[in-house]
């Protein structure tokens, strides 16, 4: 069969010209290059990739267009080429990179025909844009994405503000993800409404500070209810929620919003929001999904450091208060013992207005004592004598003594749920605390209202939550006392420092600020935790948590027994480094009917303590200056006389404390100041034990 001639140009057309048509409609960008290195013909894709316009490209060397980099290598690479050119395909080399004219670069690949064999001194270079492939450019985006986390997690290191971070959150989104909107809601602490915390692209509706109801209807709403990223792909035909309508008059299309968590609880949402359609996949979720964790980290760690800070703050004060309580606590033991001398001498028992000057000084000495015992309270050195508290009873009597008391218009509810009856604490001081939050609770309330004391059981979560220790055992091992009143509430800058002693937001002369501080340091002391729950216009909530006893009280177990009254010639050992208070003491145990000895030191002390000696009780004040303490010498003595009763005093509660716990149950602990009623009920106390 006779072979067909092959086809030929039409008549007219010149092939020079089509080929220069073919050079000028090549996809690629094409580079005709001399010896020298010179371009002598761009086509006009070169041109547009490179960023030149018309024939600005002619003329300019290659080397132009090489990263300032590499441009040595390339200079040695195109002179070896030139001694022997050859043809390199597309495909067979390394990723190149190409220098545009305003010096951005661009990822390309290159291949090189030499044009020598056809006579001509020229080599053709053909460059293809390789940044529109489809796996180079989800690399290149996932480089990205991972430049701009890492970004923002060097601002997370170096940023001490949260709220620094809350801006540049949405600027990073919006820049990594090239959308032009991009939003950071927080929830609120009522978990009524979302509010737009920081953004890019804000519009009317979604400004700064703007609410947007916590329901499943609304985006972020939604987003909560689902728990993890929701994808949106049109507005337009979007059917699970409701579409604002400003979204489609600012011409969103597409959107992706992630959860923003903090320690497993959902607080907020982070988005970013296009103008195109099906913008976001899945890598655009683990951005965004990376950005929310970051922020939530870097909040919750803001959050902790405030509260570790807040709680060194306090701690501080607790040590200065514990101090200053010593030595007031002294002065009062003098102030209060003489003036009760005083009281009783005939020489003023028929002066009436000297009797009237000494109540006058001993109630003002009182008051002055009950402020030192709040401070102590605070720093959690007061001395604590728990034991099972039937919550019934206390809130049954304290709700009787608040009718009384109270403004008729706050009505008093009680409710002790069946599984919290009952804590293990100092009764006494339970009381004080939960009296302290009541008074609160009245002065929010001026217009009356009500006043509810209620318990239940903590459960594991809210257990875990207030790092309350472990829950070992079944059952629950604290109970919740929770006081409400439906008063003014507080705002959030109140509520932060309501535990702070001396904070008061009453009127001068109307409140010491000691109040909370007392709860605070009363139910750390008594290895529990204190929660505060308020918002202005919406009253107060605090509960008091506190450990169950290791049995139910029986009816009867409260209240200490009575006591018989210190018998007369007692022969009573006081030692007391403190002269005037050393003088009180001893004016007190005569007036009881004891024979005194008195020592200003534990040395001293030791000479009196003989065989022979019958002292039958030890008085001593733990601190006694340089010598031995008051706890080693009454080691001591007990040592050389087995049955001398031992009664320690200290105005230095962390001195009783530390006595509490290292001394025998027989000995018996007396804070200063005290009375002399009070001195006589310690010794009766440990002469009957």
């Amino acid at each position: 069969m006779p072979h067909s001639a092959p086809p030929t140009l039409p008549a007219g057309i010149d092939e020079s010209t089509v080929f220069r048509s073919l050079f000028s409609a090549y996809p690629d960008a094409l580079l005709l290059v001399d010896s020298r290195g010179l371009i002598v013909l761009a086509n006009p894709a070169a041109t547009t990739l490179l960023g030149y316009e018309g024939d600005e490209l002619t003329g300019t060397s290659v080397d132009a267009l090489v990263p300032d980099s590499i441009r040595p290598r390339h200079a040695a690479y195109r002179e070896a080429y030139g001694h022997a050119p050859r043809t390199r395909p597309m495909g067979t080399q390394m990723d190149l990179v190409a220098k545009r004219r305003d010096g951005s670069e661009v990822m390309v690949e290159i291949a090189l025909s030499p044009l020598q064999d056809q006579g001509l001194p020229f080599v053709v270079a053909a460059i293809r844009d390789i940044g529109s492939y489809p796996r180079v450019k989800q690399a290149l985006q996932r480089a990205r994405y991972a430049e701009h986390l890492a970004q923002l997690g060097r601002l997370a290191v170096d940023a001490r503000d949260p709220q620094e971070l809350l801006q540049q959150v949405p600027v990073i989104a919006a820049e990594a993800l090239q959308v032009e909107v991009a939003q950071v809601f927080l929830l609120d602490k009522e978990q009524q409404a979302f509010r737009v915390a920081s953004g890019v692209g804000l519009f009317e509706g979604e400004r700064l500070g703007d609410p947007v109801p916590n329901r499943p209807d609304t985006p972020p709403g939604f987003v909560l209810a689902q728990g993890r990223p929701v994808v949106v792909e049109d507005y337009a035909r979007e059917q699970r929620f409701g579409v604002p309508p400003a979204y489609l008059r600012a011409g969103l299309v597409s959107a992706l919003a992630v959860p923003l968590t903090d320690r497993g609880r959902v607080v907020g949402m982070l988005t970013a929001r296009s103008r195109q359609a099906h913008r976001f996949g899945s890598d655009e979720q683990r951005f965004m999904e990376s950005l929310a964790s970051l922020l939530g980290t870097s909040l919750q760690r803001a959050q902790t450091e405030e509260a570790l800070n807040h709680a060194q703050r306090l701690e501080s004060v607790g040590q200065l208060t514990g101090g200053i309580a010593h030595d007031f606590n002294n002065l009062l033991t003098v102030i209060q013992g003489n003036l009760q001398v005083l009281e009783e001498l005939p020489t003023l028992a028929r002066d009436e207005t000297a009797q009237q000057m000494v109540a006058a000084a001993a109630r003002a000495s009182r008051r002055g004592a009950e402020l030192t015992g709040k401070l102590l309270a605070f720093s959690r050195r007061q001395v604590l004598q728990p034991s099972a508290v039937d919550l019934r009873a206390l809130l049954d009597s304290l709700s009787d003594m608040l009718h009384r008391t109270l403004d008729q218009r706050i009505q008093i509810q009680v409710d002790v749920d069946a599984g919290g009856t009952a804590v293990q604490a100092d009764p006494g001081q339970l009381e004080a605390a939960l009296l302290n939050i009541a008074i609160n609770a009245r002065d929010a309330m001026p217009d009356g209202g009500v006043l509810r004391f209620a318990t239940a059981p903590v459960d594991a979560a809210e257990h875990a939550a207030l790092e309350l220790g472990p829950a070992a055992g079944p059952g629950p091992r604290f109970v919740a006392i929770a006081v409400s009143d439906t008063g003014t509430g507080m705002p959030d800058a109140v509520k932060e420092r309501a535990f702070e002693p001396f904070f008061t937001t009453k009127q001068a002369g109307r409140g010491t600020g000691l109040g909370l501080s007392t709860v605070y340091g009363f139910a750390k002391q008594s290895s529990g935790a204190v929660s505060i729950d308020s918002a202005p216009g919406e009253g107060t909530t605090i509960r008091l948590y506190l450990p169950v006893p290791r049995h139910e009280p029986q009816a009867g177990e409260e209240g200490a027994a009575p006591v018989e009254g210190v018998p007369r010639g007692l022969k009573v050992l006081l030692v007391e480094d403190d002269g005037p208070v050393r003088e009180v003491a001893t004016q007190f145990l005569k007036m009881l009917g004891c024979r005194v000895t008195a020592s200003a030191s534990a040395e001293e002390a030791l000479m009196h303590l003989s065989p022979e000696a019958d002292f039958e009780l030890l008085l001593s004040d733990i601190a006694l200056g340089p010598g031995l303490r008051g706890t080693e010498l009454a080691r001591l003595a007990q040592e050389r006389l087995p049955r001398l009763h031992v009664l320690l005093m200290s105005g230095f509660s962390s001195e009783l404390l530390d006595a509490d716990r290292e001394s025998p149950a027989s000995w018996e602990l007396l804070p200063k100041p005290y009375s002399r009623e009070q001195l006589a009920g310690a010794i009766a106390r440990v002469l009957a034990a």
